[in-house]
This record gives C-alpha cells, sequence and structure tokens, in this order.
C-alpha cells in the first residue's frame, strides 16, 4: 500500500477537516446561483474492501457531481495537489480522475487543474414529466416560462389535439435548468380549457403534477426521439455552439378517456442529456 493511504477519512484541498470547492458558473445561466460559494466535502475510503481505492474516490466524486454537490465548473486542483491534500497516492487519484474524465464529468484544464463539467442525466423512457425525474434524481430542477398564452393552432398542432385548425389552444414555452444550467427547450401546446392556473405556477413544479392536481389522468402517449443540430437561437438559448447536437422529442399524451391532452415538441442537450431504454426479446 503506497505511503499516505493509512488513515480512514479523506479530505481535500485544504487543511482544515472538509474539502472546500469553489464553484464557478456561467453567469447567465441562473444568476441567483452563479457564486463562487465553497462546499464543503468529505471522502473515505474502505482499505479493508475488495474495491480498489482509485474506484471507491471515483465513486464519491461522480456521485458529488451527480447531486449537484460539485457543479459544473467546480476545481479541484492538479493531481499532485489532490494526491497530497487526499493522503492519496498520485497514481491513485490519477486512475479516479481518469475514469471520471473518460464518463466526460471531468476535464483536465493546463494551469488551471481538474475541473467539473457536468452531469448528464439519463432518463428512462417512460410516460413521466421531466420535472419529476430530475426531482427524485436529486438534479434540483428550476424553470423559467418563457411564453404562456393562447394561440390559434397550427395544422400540427390541431391534427395533435384533435381539435379545428385555428382553434384556441395554450403555448407553454419554457426552459428547464438543473444546478442553475439550462437542460433542455420544454414546448407544449394543451387543449385552451385544460389548466386554469397561471404562469408562476410552472415556475416551481413540473407541467405533469399540475395536470394531475386538476383532477387529470395521463393514461398513454406517442413520442418520437430524434437528433439536429442547434440553431443559433436554440444554441444561444441552452448554452450550447452554434450547431451542437440537441436531442428532439415530440409527444401527444392522452387522458384516461383517450382524449389528447398534450402535444410537446422538446429540445435536449445531447452532452447533459440520454433517453434510457429497456429492450426485451420477443418470444
Amino acid at each position: 500500500m503506497p505511503r499516505g493511504e493509512t488513515g480512514k477519512s479523506l479530505t481535500a484541498l485544504s487543511g482544515q477537516p472538509n474539502l472546500r470547492l469553489p464553484v464557478k458558473r456561467p453567469a447567465h445561466y441562473a444568476p441567483s446561483v452563479a457564486k463562487n460559494d465553497p462546499v464543503d466535502l468529505e471522502f473515505s475510503v474502505d482499505r479493508s474492501s475488495p474495491v480498489p481505492l482509485y474506484f471507491q474516490l471515483a465513486q464519491q466524486l461522480e456521485a458529488a457531481i451527480e447531486r449537484g454537490r460539485l457543479s459544473p465548473g467546480s476545481l479541484l486542483g492538479n493531481e499532485i495537489e489532490l494526491a497530497g491534500r487526499l493522503g492519496l497516492s498520485r497514481p491513485t487519484v490519477r486512475q479516479a480522475i481518469q475514469s471520471l474524465v473518460d464518463k466526460g464529468l471531468l476535464v483536465r484544464r493546463r494551469g488551471i487543474g481538474t475541473q467539473v463539467v457536468h452531469s448528464q442525466v439519463r432518463r428512462p423512457l417512460e410516460l413521466s414529466s421531466l420535472y419529476d425525474d430530475l426531482e427524485a434524481a436529486g438534479q434540483r430542477p428550476a424553470t423559467q416560462v418563457l411564453r404562456y398564452e393562447k394561440e390559434a393552432a397550427t395544422a400540427e398542432v390541431a391534427a395533435a389535439l384533435a381539435v379545428a385548425q385555428g382553434a384556441e389552444v395554450r403555448r407553454v414555452e419554457r426552459l428547464r435548468l438543473t444546478h442553475g444550467e439550462p437542460m433542455a427547450y420544454l414546448c407544449n401546446h394543451l387543449p385552451s380549457d385544460l389548466l386554469q392556473g397561471e404562469s408562476e405556477e410552472l415556475e416551481s413544479t413540473g407541467l405533469y403534477r399540475l395536470m394531475r392536481g386538476a383532477g387529470i389522468t395521463l393514461h398513454s402517449a406517442r413520442q418520437s426521439v430524434g437528433a439536429r443540430a442547434a440553431t443559433a437561437e436554440e444554441a444561444k438559448l441552452l448554452g450550447e455552439a452554434v450547431g451542437a447536437p440537441l436531442l428532439t422529442m415530440e409527444r401527444t399524451t392522452f387522458d384516461d378517456t383517450g382524449r389528447p391532452v398534450e402535444y410537446a415538441s422538446h429540445l435536449y442537450r445531447a452532452s447533459r442529456y440520454s433517453f434510457e431504454f429497456q429492450l426485451l426479446v420477443r418470444s
């Protein structure tokens, strides 16, 4: 066992009992949280476990990233600093860091050190709300309502909602954020009489939660998933480069009476988001 790996508790980046990391986020994402507030973290390893030390450290770092304790932009320092402050050997730290670099969670920057990039949300492909899924995963969802108004249904929207073209429908546009970073642009069309609430309600909860609260039972949906390059407007909104890959999702949702209650057209940052499928063999 390398020298310096005899303690039961690991601390890093300060001589104090806890790890303190500055959190740096682009101010245009969420000014209220874009601060360099220190974050206290403590790591521990079980040296009697057959699980390698590097893997134990990597798992704890990954968990801190996924739960938002280490936000995008957090600086971890370089490997030499980390090894000294964690009380672990440099090869152990290097292997842990490399495993997270390979996953796209960390990046090494010359002259800066190791930095948190992001955590990717993996969402099961089922009839659920993005807000609820993010909240359940500890991703701290937030919403900016961009539009909440009534308009005349286009031919596409009318066909999806089974209303006449030109009929009045409600258009809801939102930007979904996690840990202060934009993740998805959500555009939803609803029957005009479906919800009577104000747009402020959508800033603190999800659309499906509001539907359920209004007595609507969601039963099934038709959904298609695709991908395309971001336009200049979409790139600016989502914090991506022009031409960056975006996942697309279109969904028509039905209640338990068979009535269409939602037509959704969403865009997700492919760098932050993926869909998960469960595949079964036909008998």
